[in-house]
């Protein structure tokens, strides 16, 4: 019998990459395979984040959902894996003794182990070290079919059957960890410090999924731009250099990266955008704050002004970009006028859709000891009040996109409509339309036919590919 794996996915796409790489390495382990259902599951694992409060003790919550699961099936394991592992690995044990291994974000590739030692022994497993880059060099190569459904297909499909497609876009983490220690952030302590992928190595993952029929690449790393990657001949190559290289591979026909960092972001790096086409008019680019007080009490190493410098270079190398980015909202100490200085600078370089939080103290990080003393009911205002000018910029730019021809790469079916497709345009944007099937996975063009809240309604005018 074909055991089945549960894995449930909280925070980053960094998590969604280290989740498909635990799937990976089970299956070539053990031979398991995916399932959406937990009660089905033989072994259920929780991939974790530890950056906001609420999503750590949602963990706890769904573990204590699935207890009863492992009460009626012995045999089940249940596992705790990511940021939090890594922080509370021994509160995990001791909060709910009834799970079974906990593993750090660089300890995946070690599953098998784990979970093979847990049966043998009949005790829980813990392995929350941090050997660098080892696990890129255990994990197996990825299976890329997944189950989908049937969209109006040029062939009728047998009752039952799921056809496997592929979405033509893939992950692949060039680098881990971070050694900025923003003061609010966990991830140094739960990741480690910045440790880049040799350069070969990369080139040699995307080269394996571009020959399974990937065309779109989105590198991963907490800190991305920050790579530094040695090569063969013993120099190191930075990012800008590295996204070229991918660039110029046969069969990479569109390049994304997430997450950067603005003292990242050099000349070299802006200058990309001018020279290389397949790089998407799209930068996620985390600001945080607007105030130069709270972004010292970040540390997040550069002012308002610095950060609207590289905006203008970036829109002098490519005029149309989007710039979206992150804000943190009632850290401790912001004043009115700290948000304020935010608010201007949210209309002073016009963002697109962006990520909005209130603050949340995280243990062993520095902010957390310092002293807050606003209302959260102003905290809240605050809160909505900016994400309603987000709002506004958001529709600003869907709006000027009707009427255009933007080129979608189809990477499924509809989230809200089954007998409809997904794309995704060069500047982020979800296209809903009509269409067959046998599209997804590959560029077709869509005229932007309307405006549905946070995504558009497209119509399928071309198809760029024959076969």
């Amino acid at each position: 019998m074909i055991k089945k794996l549960f894995i449930k996915t909280f925070g980053c796409q960094m998590n969604e990459y280290d989740s498909d790489k635990m799937a990976d390495v089970l299956r070539a382990c053990e031979g398991m395979e995916r399932t959406d259902r937990p009660e089905e599951a033989d072994v259920i694992l929780f991939n974790t984040c530890s950056i906001r409060e609420k999503a750590e003790e949602k963990v706890f919550s769904d573990l204590g959902r699935v207890r009863p699961l492992k009460q009626a099936k012995p045999g089940l394991l249940i596992g705790v894996g990511g940021c939090v592992a890594s922080q509370e690995g021994e509160v995990i044990m001791k909060r709910a003794p009834y799970v079974d291994v906990v593993f750090g974000p660089q300890t995946l590739h070690r599953l098998p182990q784990l979970l093979q030692a847990r049966r043998d022994t009949g005790r829980p497993q813990m392995d929350i070290s941090f050997p660098e880059i080892e696990k890129f060099d255990h994990l197996p190569a990825p299976v890329l079919n997944i189950p989908g459904h049937s969209i109006m297909s040029g062939r009728a499909l047998p009752q039952g059957e799921v056809p496997q497609i592929t979405s033509g876009a893939a992950f692949v983490s060039i680098m881990e960890g971070c050694s900025k220690y923003c003061t609010y952030c966990v991830v140094p302590y739960t990741r480690g410090e910045e440790i880049s992928r040799p350069f070969a190595d990369v080139i040699c993952d995307i080269e394996e999924l571009v020959a399974q029929g990937v065309k779109e690449i989105t590198l991963l790393g907490q800190n991305v731009n920050a790579y530094c990657g040695a090569t063969e001949d013993g120099d190191t190559l930075d990012f800008a250099l590295l996204l070229q290289a991918v660039a110029a591979l046969d069969g990479v026909e569109r390049l994304r990266y997430t997450t950067s960092h603005p003292k990242e972001m050099t000349q070299r790096l802006i200058d990309v955008y001018a020279t290389t086409p397949k790089l998407v008019s799209h930068l996620h680019l985390p600001v945080q704050s607007g105030s130069d007080r709270i972004l010292a009490a970040m540390k997040r190493s550069y002012t308002a002004l610095e950060y609207k410098s590289i905006v203008r270079r970036l829109r002098a190398a490519r005029p149309d970009i989007c710039i979206t980015s992150d804000f943190i909202v009632g850290f401790p100490g912001e004043t009115e006028r700290d948000f304020e200085a935010t608010m201007k600078l949210i209309d002073d370089v016009g963002f697109d859709v962006s990520f909005s939080y209130l603050y949340s103290p995280r243990p062993g990080t520095p902010a957390a000891e310092l002293n807050d003393d606003t209302p959260p009911e102003e905290k809240s205002a605050r809160l909505a009040r900016l994400q309603a000018r987000i709002d506004e910029l958001e529709q600003q730019v869907n709006q000027s996109m009707l009427g255009t021809v933007q080129r979608v790469l189809v990477e499924g079916v509809s989230k809200k409509d089954a007998l409809e497709l997904a794309g995704r345009t060069d500047n982020n944007r979800v296209v809903n339309f009509c269409g067959t099937s046998d599209l997804i996975g590959r560029f077709v063009e869509v005229k932007i036919a309307g405006v549905v809240r946070h995504t558009l309604r497209g119509e399928l005018i071309l198809k760029l590919e024959k076969s």
